[in-house]
């Protein structure tokens, strides 16, 4: 760990030096860049500096016992030289769980896609649920979220929405929420009171700006066309919705809420610029595993993550087996609890686990 701990120090020292210098202080962009970057890796820094410090010690303790006078100096030394070694193990085990356990990304605001799944109307009627509990958990965060695009049935469903949402750690609270989530209840148009089953996938994704992020123009085609609502009603009048194609990954990518076409491109490309991270994150096969295992965007029943069964008043999330009884405050934007206990427990979760062991 001790080369770990060097190689964090100059990158920390090389961010700190780029702050410094007068082109980058006049870039506001670039700056501000830094700046977060710095912010991210100071804590590192600080263990990675305590790390070096303590080698220091034990260099000078070896030093002092090879030039010991006396019995009783030399086993004073040796202790001492102990005692450096422990404070080694404790400072090395901390900064690896640091490294390990710390993603870069969980500070940053998030695009968040809901799309109905398996199931039809009452599919897209949980969509709409789905997103309104999220809506209201922001609330409860003070966190700010933002409407990029939206697909709405006649009924007050969500075939397909995409929000931004801004405010402090958002990724880092919200990223194990993307998956698929699974309804069972008796839908309202069903007059033998049967339990139907459906589904609707949540997607999480840091959102990038265009310096973290830079796409070729040449790699997209730009078609703006007139937005459309509910039953295929015009919207506006006006063709200011846009669809952005990437045309080497086919990526497509439409916004159409805001009746200002410049806003409708710069969401689209904010939401290309994150799906092409995201693409290249599962092309690497680094950071986030568990997202990357279980976000599946198809809205398949057999990958879910998380049951809500609505006539036994349970959620349930299947990664860690564990379930809540109190569905209507959940929905009502009361997840904290729900949250916190799937990020305290998911890294214990058998890699290879059954989705349908627990299955109801």
């Amino acid at each position: 760990m001790l080369e770990k701990a060097k190689e964090i120090i100059s990158q920390y020292n090389e961010i700190t030096s780029k702050m410094s210098s007068p082109s980058i202080l006049r870039d506001n962009t670039s700056y501000k860049s830094l700046s977060k970057e710095e912010g991210e890796l100071k804590n590192t820094f600080k263990s990675a500096s305590r790390i070096i410090s303590l080698y220091s010690d034990l260099a000078v303790a070896k030093e002092m016992i090879n030039n010991a006078k006396g019995a009783a100096d030399r086993r004073y030394l040796i202790a001492e030289q102990k005692r450096i070694k422990e404070k080694i193990l404790d400072a090395e085990h901390s900064l690896k769980l640091d490294i390990e356990e710390k993603d870069p990304n969980d500070s940053r605001n998030i695009i968040l896609e809901f799309r109905a799944g398996t199931g039809g109307d009452e599919a897209a009627l949980f969509a709409g649920d789905l997103m309104r509990m999220y809506l209201r958990y922001f609330e409860l965060k003070d966190w700010k979220a933002e409407q990029y695009s939206s697909n709405l049935t006649e009924g007050g469903g969500v075939k397909e929405a995409i929000l931004s949402v801004k405010g402090k750690n958002v990724y880092g609270s919200m990223k194990y929420e993307g998956g698929v989530h699974r309804v069972q209840r008796i839908p309202t148009t069903e007059a033998s009171g049967r339990i139907h089953t459906s589904t609707a996938s949540v997607v999480i994704l840091p959102e990038f700006d265009d310096v973290e992020v830079k796409i070729n123009l040449d790699d997209i085609r730009i078609d703006v066309f007139r937005s459309g609502g509910p039953g295929g009603q015009s919207v506006n009048t006006t063709d200011s919705a846009v669809r952005i194609t990437h045309i080497p990954t086919d990526i497509v990518v439409s916004c159409q809420d805001e009746k200002s076409q410049l806003k409708n491109k710069n969401r689209a490309m904010s939401v290309l610029q994150s799906r092409l991270y995201d693409l290249e994150m599962q092309k690497k096969q680094i950071s986030n595993s568990e997202y990357r295992n279980n976000a599946i965007k198809g809205g398949d029943r057999s990958a879910k993550i998380r049951t809500y069964n609505f006539p036994q008043n349970r959620v349930t999330d299947h990664r860690i087996k564990v379930s809540w009884y109190n569905i209507e405050s959940i929905m009502n934007g009361n997840i904290q609890e729900v949250i916190d206990t799937v990020k305290a427990n998911i890294h214990n979760v058998p890699q290879q686990s059954d989705p349908e062991a627990d299955d109801d």
